[in-house]
């Protein structure tokens, strides 16, 4: 290169986008969207509430059913609602056996189900089969139930309280920035 030839800066690059997480795109971009087509923020932090309190019922194999049946009476998305309830499985087989021990409690069954684990839960079913386990539990998950559905009021209002309010941040930022892009 002679001196008399300019010098070609190099060009700025943006910086490469990071890559998104798994939470990222199977959880809060899929729930973004539905705001950005139009779901209301209330309706959605309904229906993700709903979704995380059916998500924890203390009776396996049944949250499915249960949430896609809400979502239809209550004309909320069923999607969403699926979403929300299966990102509760973990927690629900995590509190399943407390919820049982709790319910059985309250029924008047407390030490038959006291030392109730999963190993112990095997051990009944391989020796006395599925019927024992249905008597010995059948009272525990009434209670459990009962349980369940009387610490879900709370939880669907302060999921609810919280999400309508992060939602409709977001609704708005989305709707300001589609508003500068018909600007520009």
């Amino acid at each position: 290169m002679s001196p008399s030839e300019p010098q070609s800066l190099p060009l700025a690059l943006p910086p490469p986008a990071l890559p998104r997480s798994w939470l990222r795109r199977r959880v809060l971009d899929p729930l973004f969207d539905l705001l950005r087509s139009g779901l209301s923020p209330e309706k959605l932090a309904l229906t993700v509430g709903l979704g995380a309190a059916v998500g924890l019922v203390p009776a396996l194999g049944i949250t499915t059913v249960l949430s896609a049946a809400i979502a239809l009476r209550l004309r909320l998305n069923v999607a969403a609602m699926q979403l929300a309830t299966h990102l509760m499985t973990a927690f629900q087989l995590a509190m399943l056996i407390p919820f049982l021990r709790a319910g059985a409690i309250i029924m008047g069954q407390g030490k038959q189900v006291a030392h109730l684990t999963i190993d112990r839960l095997r051990q009944l079913i391989a020796h006395e089969g599925w019927g024992a386990v249905g008597r010995l539990l059948w009272r525990a998950e009434v209670g459990a139930l009962l349980l369940w559905a009387a610490a879900s009021v709370p939880l669907v209002a302060v999921v609810y309280f919280v999400l309508r309010s992060v939602f409709r941040r977001v609704a708005r930022r989305q709707a300001a920035a589609v508003s500068e892009q018909t600007v520009a």
